[in-house]
């Protein structure tokens, strides 16, 4: 779909006081796709080892496709074990994969051009020795998968678990926000909806990091992004066929009370938890002194 230049000396609105201090903060937390050139180039092999099989006879072609069905299978894993990976780097607080996709992709690899191998060389020794050169250089060109639990120490599993779930589903209602924007083919509505989705994802990660503030951000992850989700999809619906600016600056005065909410509910868990330190440390030091051992108040 084409659209409209926006810039500094268009005359479209989208260069207000409002859109420039928005642009900084639309790109907080961006990070590069982890699917990039060399995953998707993984692709290409099955499909030729499938078309130059199709003329090998039945037992060739058989073996071909077998061969390229488990490198496809391979390189669709990759995909997924990447943007799993980042999803785990991203996040001080994170489980391990459930599976490891990165690991399966590798042995599937091996197999496949072990497959090949033997269509062209039957025999045990040259197939092994490719499908395990495959293996290997698949390990060594995208790694391993995360295969421990990062930052969950001290932390209750099961609130952990449930946090997760609240978490999956905000994310899920942002991703339908996201996409019903672009209906609307506003460029500064989009970028107005990743501000506020780089706001939501703050409040995401502060309670992912102390399960505790699951109460308090519960309508926050629920009912208010449920309610954005549908004025989004509504706007965007209106906007596209009527490109009526009262629908939008109303709408953009939505997002900008439930970005000052967000933020307002962010601040307050972090002073709670900095609380809550100031009486752990405060406990421990009346301890101490009751000990014996005396503190100085002053050491930061």
């Amino acid at each position: 779909m084409a659209q409209r230049y926006g810039g500094k000396y268009s005359p479209d609105d989208a260069s207000s006081q409002s859109a420039k201090d928005a642009a900084p903060k639309s790109f907080k937390g961006a990070t590069v796709d982890p699917v990039g050139a060399r995953s998707n180039v993984l692709f290409i092999p099955p499909i030729v080892l499938a078309f130059t099989s199709i003329n090998e006879g039945a037992i060739g072609m058989g073996l071909g496709l077998l061969g390229a069905g488990a490198l496809l299978l391979g390189a669709w894993l990759l995909r997924g074990g990447l943007t799993a990976e980042a999803a785990y780097n991203a996040r001080k607080v994170s489980r391990r994969p459930a599976f490891p996709r990165k690991i399966a992709a590798a042995l599937l690899a091996g197999v496949g051009v072990g497959i090949a191998s033997f269509a062209n060389e039957p025999g045990l020794i040259a197939p092994v020795i490719y499908g395990a050169a495959a293996t290997v250089l698949h390990f060594g060109a995208f790694g391993f998968d995360p295969m421990r639990d990062k930052g969950m120490e001290g932390i209750d599993t099961f609130q952990q678990d449930r946090v997760a779930r609240a978490v999956d589903e905000a994310e899920a209602h942002l991703a339908a926000m996201r996409d019903a924007i672009k209906r609307s083919g506003d460029r500064r509505m989009i970028s107005r909806v990743e501000q506020f989705e780089s706001t939501a994802k703050d409040l995401f990660r502060t309670v992912e990091e102390d399960p505790r503030d699951l109460t308090a951000a519960r309508k926050f992850l629920s009912v208010y992004l449920m309610g954005a989700r549908d004025a989004t999809i509504k706007f965007a619906d209106v906007y596209s066929r009527t490109h009526d600016t009262q629908a939008r600056d109303d709408y953009e005065a939505l997002l900008d009370d439930l970005e000052l909410n967000f933020s307002a509910r962010t601040r307050k868990m972090l002073l709670d938890d900095r609380s809550d330190l100031t009486v752990e440390i405060d406990v421990l030091r009346d301890r101490l002194q009751r000990e014996g051992v005396r503190i100085d108040r002053d050491m930061k």
